[in-house]
């Protein structure tokens, strides 16, 4: 097998989890031992391995579905008594570390697949081994992030196989704390459950878990079924024993058990686990746009049966399960969210140098699409200025001076450094407190009295600020310690231009200040598809 670095997915910043990526570099050496099972978790909180697991970015996608249309008519008394059959679970009480604040009003949902051999129909698809656990586990995390305006939705897929720290959370079987530890992401589960996967995907990623959804093997297939199937497309035929899927190459519609077989199939392609990844997302799309296009949310019938079909096999957080006002507002964000408007991404990663078998989130790609998601705001469109033609100024044509206006040290610097990387001009920090001392209360965005084309560059920098749209106002503040800015390698000096070139902004920034919006790079949009992608071949 090829070294897998020269993979050209990888060149899009997404590394196949295939055994041997190493294998060029030791071609003339002793043959490595056999890889370990890629099932098989390391770690002292690993739960078990060696077991099919259903790798369910696809049924994942329902279940997001099944949420978002489940609550649009909780007025009716039939859809609230179908809708009261998820079962709930209370994690408050049992995470035990500190939790980011969601300071943007977005909507972030954990997903995860639990593949448990409980329950009617379940068991058939493996043994329980009660010697080491009760049979529940998850291969599939996928963090959901509905914009604030809640007219986009981001779904990132985080590999099974990756290796992170997990932190101290309580155990699932004893209640006992379990100290912190590196193993494979999908260990947190397994020994800690819901809690101890949200508390690790917090502390990872900075972006608060707000809910949770939790479904099994039959909920996935019930789905299916009350959509009428699905449509899928392969390159080549399958004809696999262990996935009990048997498909023509080409297009084919496929009912629950299918599907079941489609998103757990592994002996198709290269056998990686990115692209069966890669499939699931195609899968997911395709419920995505049917659900958004086929008429589900207009038909009572088809929306009953969709809600009886997630209920029964759903779980939820108490908080989400019986706030229909919360349910209502993801419903109601599903009529306007298009297909178009739902991407997925699968998290950056690169080889685990220790294991290769095994992959690590790329410390310089993964943390901006962490950041990009919880600074989200909505783009809000430029204000008309009233008194001179309209421009539209390019980020690199406004100049920034960035003042620090609390007294948390440092702000200034921090802040000018992010948005140079984001194409501003910044041209200089410095400080401007209160007359007493203390902190301004709230962001400002300032231009000179003579800047008549101010408005028009502010909203430019307005428009990559995390919260709310913040309106300019003509009249600079009076700063101390101003300084040239070097992060970005510019020296230039700070002053009111005129109207005839690109005026200053100045960026004061508050005790309110939530952030900047940090982009997704065009390297990680590439990892990721659109639901309402034409080619569903995989």
């Amino acid at each position: 097998m090829s070294n897998h670095r020269s993979v050209d997915v990888q060149d899009r910043l997404v590394a196949p989890a295939t055994p041997g990526y190493r294998s060029s570099r030791r071609a003339a050496a002793t043959p490595p031992p056999p890889p370990r099972p890629p099932e098989e978790p390391r770690g002292h909180r690993s739960g078990g391995g060696g077991r099919k697991r259903l790798s369910g970015m696809a049924w994942a996608g329902i279940a997001v579905t099944g949420l978002m249309v489940a609550g649009s008519l909780t007025g009716y008394t039939v859809y609230r008594n179908a809708f009261s059959n998820i079962h709930t679970e209370d994690v408050d009480g049992k995470i035990v570390n500190t939790r980011p604040v969601n300071a943007t009003g977005a909507l972030n949902v954990l997903i995860v697949g639990s593949d448990t051999r409980h329950g009617d129909g379940n068991a058939k698809y493996g043994k329980i081994d009660s010697q080491r656990d009760s049979g529940k586990r998850t291969d599939t995390m996928i963090l959901m992030h509905i914009s604030p305006g809640r007219d986009k939705a981001q779904l990132v897929s985080l590999p099974r196989d990756s290796m992170v720290e997990i932190p101290r959370c309580k155990s699932e079987a004893n209640g006992a704390i379990l100290p912190t530890a590196h193993g494979m992401i999908n260990s947190a589960y397994n020994t800690g459950g819901i809690a101890c996967t949200i508390t690790t995907i917090e502390t990872l990623t900075g972006i608060r878990i707000d809910h949770h959804v939790e479904i099994d093997f039959n909920g996935f297939k019930a789905i299916v079924d009350a959509l009428d199937g699905i449509e899928v497309c392969l390159n080549t035929a399958v004809d696999d024993r262990k996935s009990k899927l048997k498909l023509p190459r080409g297009r084919s519609t496929l009912n629950g058990e299918q599907a079941l077989g489609y998103v757990r199939l592994r002996a198709y392609g290269n056998g990686s686990d990115l692209q069966r990844i890669q499939r699931q997302q195609l899968f997911a799309s395709q419920v995505v746009k049917k659900v958004t296009t086929g008429g589900v949310l207009a038909n009572p019938a088809k929306l009953i049966s969709l809600i009886n079909a997630a209920a029964s096999s759903v779980t939820m957080d108490k908080e989400l399960a019986t706030n229909t006002g919360k349910l209502l507002e993801i419903a109601q964000s599903a009529k306007a969210l298009t297909a178009s408007k739902v991407q997925f991404y699968t998290v950056p990663i690169l080889p685990d140098p220790e294991d290769s078998n095994r992959v690590i989130w790329d410390p310089a790609r993964a943390p901006k699409l962490f950041q990009a998601l919880k600074n989200d705001t909505e783009l809000p469109q430029p204000a008309p200025s009233s008194t001179v033609k309209k421009v539209v100024p390019k980020v690199e044509q406004v100049k920034v001076q960035v003042i620090n206006g609390t007294t948390t040290s440092g702000k200034a610097g921090e802040v000018a450094q992010q948005l140079s990387e984001l194409g501003f001009q910044v041209v200089g920090t410095g400080n401007a407190l209160t007359a007493t001392g203390t902190s301004q209360p709230t962001t400002k965005l300032l231009y000179g009295k003579r800047d008549t084309t101010g408005p028009d560059y502010a909203d430019v920098l307005a428009a990559k600020l995390s919260g709310t749209k913040r309106p300019s106002t003509k009249g600079k503040v009076k700063v101390t310690n101003p300084a040239a800015f070097t992060g970005g390698g510019t020296t230039q000096t700070v002053s009111d231009t005129g109207a005839d070139k690109a005026p200053v902004i100045q960026l004061l920034i508050g005790e309110d200040f939530t952030g900047v919006r940090t982009e997704i790079p065009d390297a990680i949009k590439e990892t990721g598809i659109s639901a309402d992608t034409k080619n569903i071949c995989a």
